[in-house]
């Protein structure tokens, strides 16, 4: 089973049905204890940091998330669910995150997004399709095309301390980090569920990493 973590922040039905059509069984679940039992566990997510943060906290969730990732069990990130394994975010803040991935999040800004002679300037939030770049294979990103696509929908991104943290990176008006990876966990800030064919191969070699950690 496949633990989906509802904290109130996040599109889970459409991770749950896409984690179904790829041969998982996933269960949404609202107190670490339902996740007894349990092979993996996602953490999606939309909306602000420091809200996020105490939801998961007033849940808690962020200890499941910690311990889980500790003992190297298979872990799934999406979008806010990437930013908040950081130490802090600027949002708002500085915000505390939950300090798995050394680093901050922080938001698109400087000339490139600033209109100028008639340029309107790179549009934040960072909305739609854009290219991704693998730059440390992980079993997730295995068998994606040479320039694959994803969905994103943000304002901020990550940059972790150490570049060994970074496993994608994409591009708006900066090259940024799109994924980490770090034995069976793997966390983007693009959307796999919204991402076609691409998001459904990584979503299907998230399931096939979960069964063979389980031994099915």
């Amino acid at each position: 089973m496949i633990a989906i973590i509802d904290y109130g922040m996040g599109n889970l039905r459409s991770v749950e049905k896409a984690l179904e059509r790829v041969g998982g069984r996933p269960r949404i679940i609202t107190g670490p204890e339902e996740a007894s039992g349990a092979e993996a566990l996602v953490l999606p997510g939309v909306g602000a940091f420091g809200q996020a943060m105490d939801r998961l906290q007033e849940a808690g969730m962020d200890a499941l998330v910690k311990s889980w990732i500790a003992e190297d069990r298979p872990f799934l990130g999406i979008c806010l669910g990437l930013q908040l394994l950081f130490s802090e975010s600027e949002e708002f803040g500085p915000v505390k995150g939950l300090g798995i991935v050394p680093g901050r999040v922080v938001r698109f800004s400087g000339p490139a997004y600033e209109p100028h002679d008639g340029d309107p300037g790179l549009k934040v939030p960072h909305m739609g399709w854009n290219q991704i770049k693998v730059v440390r294979p992980h079993p997730v990103t295995e068998g994606l095309p040479e320039g694959a696509m994803t969905y994103f929908v943000h304002s901020f991104y990550v940059a972790p301390e150490e570049s060994e943290w970074t496993a994608v990176t994409s591009d708006h008006g900066v090259e940024f980090t799109a994924a980490v990876a770090r034995g069976n966990m793997f966390a983007s800030q693009f959307h796999p569920e919204k991402s076609g064919e691409v998001g459904l191969t990584m979503l299907a070699n998230f399931v096939k990493l979960v069964e063979e950690r389980s031994g099915r």
